[in-house]
């Protein structure tokens, strides 16, 4: 007999990376649209747990408005003779696996940032009750955590109980967090690997060491570590780092070669320090985009919570798709909050130098990370809304990079001739195919009375066209 007889909907590791549209969805949990959503593992003693239980704090499935967004606040507390507090957040990322085993369950993200969706068709099916869900995962914990003897777990939807308890949630993860710094990378032979997210970015391989947090921001070195021992068929495994082939963007033959064989060979290089040549992949569970903006050779961060355009004009989802899906993407990279504190963070880029813009609450949430030098002289939303108006802020603060923003600038405004330049006829636009030369061959030189072109190919705004002699 299946241990999901009488189950509603089925469960099997065959609806892993099920994608659930809105249009599809019946309602959902978390996400971007709500403000609070956490999820927690607390490791007890066995006479505090009840086994097999699921209590629903707050309206059920059944009881909520069709295709609204909800908070929600998952707590599962756990006992067992081999469990210890180490643990928790290692079980605590399994939940995000163990949701998408249930069909017409959509979990994304991890930690304060979970988002779920349960679909109309399993809706109409019965799945109608966080219970069916609950038990769901106590099962599937069970069976591939024996360690676990004993499981309860509590779904909170009431608004005011999530809130009150989120604020609990963001302290525990500081705690867990804190545990690691101090740790450098070159003290262990031993990094770890994590595959958790394959479901949705088949050749997406995480490297977690003690200076770089997994991208999800749920797994440190410590983590991956005690989830590898404990289960070493899991997702997270041991990767002898090996041979250091490139100290500066940390560049290891160990690293390079699990990397390899766990992305069935579409990824044979990686740099653990740097967002540009050979970049780790990432799926799509980041906290945060690191993007380069070319235009200040710079680069900046953004987090999933700001939904305003950033400075580039674009929005943490529209990169989130370049970004994600287990592909290496110069120049765009997901990381975790937590790595922006490490020595590590971009430290073969040029680390917090080389940072340009940051949405202010970020800022200040990793305010101790950052030079205090520097700190006044990275823009945010708040300082600047365009690529210009970030050249000028980092010029003007004394910013890094402003002086090559001042070079550069100088170069554009050097005389292009010596001697007077003659009257000449408005450059004419026309849709041919661009020339292959550069522009300052189509500016006449002294003597020349010639009307010249200048084309242009594809959408392009231009506010104004100045020349300069």
């Amino acid at each position: 007999m299946s241990m999901f007889e009488g189950f509603p909907v089925e469960v099997s590791p065959a609806f892993e990376g099920e994608r659930i549209r809105k249009e599809s969805m019946f309602v959902e949990f978390g996400g971007p649209d709500v403000a609070h959503k956490f999820e927690l593992v607390r490791v007890k003693p066995l006479e505090d747990v009840e086994d097999g239980k699921v209590e629903v704090v707050g309206p059920d499935i059944s009881g909520l408005e069709e295709g609204g967004s909800y908070p929600l606040g998952i707590i599962i507390h756990v006992a067992g003779a081999k469990l210890d507090a180490d643990l928790e957040s290692v079980i605590e990322r399994r939940v995000y696996l163990y949701s998408n085993y249930i069909e017409g369950v959509m979990r994304l993200n991890q930690r304060y940032d979970i988002w779920m969706r349960i679909s109309k068709t399993s809706f109409k099916k019965g799945l109608t009750t966080f219970k069916w869900i609950g038990l769901a995962l106590q099962k599937l914990f069970k069976a591939e955590m024996p360690y676990i003897e004993r499981m309860q777990t509590t779904f909170i939807t009431n608004p005011e109980e999530v809130a009150r308890m989120y604020d609990d949630a963001l302290r525990l993860y500081k705690v867990r967090d804190e545990k690691v710094r101090g740790m450098k990378d070159e003290d262990v032979n031993v990094y770890y690997g994590c595959t958790l997210c394959q479901s949705f970015a088949p050749n997406h391989v995480c490297t977690i060491t003690p200076q770089r947090i997994s991208f999800c921001g749920a797994l440190t070195w410590l983590d991956a570590r005690a989830s590898a021992n404990i289960d070493p068929k899991g997702p997270n495994f041991p990767i002898d780092r090996g041979r250091c082939l490139d100290t500066v963007n940390g560049e290891y033959e160990g690293v390079n070669e699990i990397t390899e064989k766990k992305s069935m060979g579409t990824v044979k290089r990686v740099y653990l320090y740097s967002m540009f040549g050979y970049p780790m992949t990432a799926c799509g569970c980041f906290e945060c985009i690191a993007f380069y903006v070319p235009e200040v050779d710079g680069i900046a961060v953004v987090h999933r919570p700001f939904k305003q355009p950033t400075v580039n004009g674009l929005t943490f989802a529209t990169m989130a798709g370049q970004t994600g899906g287990g592909i290496q993407a110069e120049g765009f990279l997901g990381i975790a909050v937590e790595f922006m504190r490490s020595d590590k963070f971009f430290s073969a880029d040029g680390g917090w130098s080389r940072i340009a813009w940051l949405p202010s609450d970020l800022k200040n949430s990793v305010k101790g990370a950052i030079p205090s030098e520097l700190f006044d002289k990275i823009a945010t939303e708040k300082d600047v809304t365009n690529i210009e108006d970030l050249a000028r802020f980092l010029a003007e603060r004394g910013h890094p990079l402003g002086e090559k923003i001042k070079e550069a600038q100088a170069r554009l405004e050097e005389p292009l001739v010596s001697d007077a330049v003659p009257n000449i006829e408005m450059p004419k636009l026309v849709s041919a195919p661009a020339a292959a030369m550069p522009l300052t061959d189509l500016i006449p030189r002294a003597g020349e009375a010639e009307p010249f072109e200048i084309v242009f190919e594809g959408k392009i705004k231009i506010g104004k066209i100045t020349l300069k002699r």
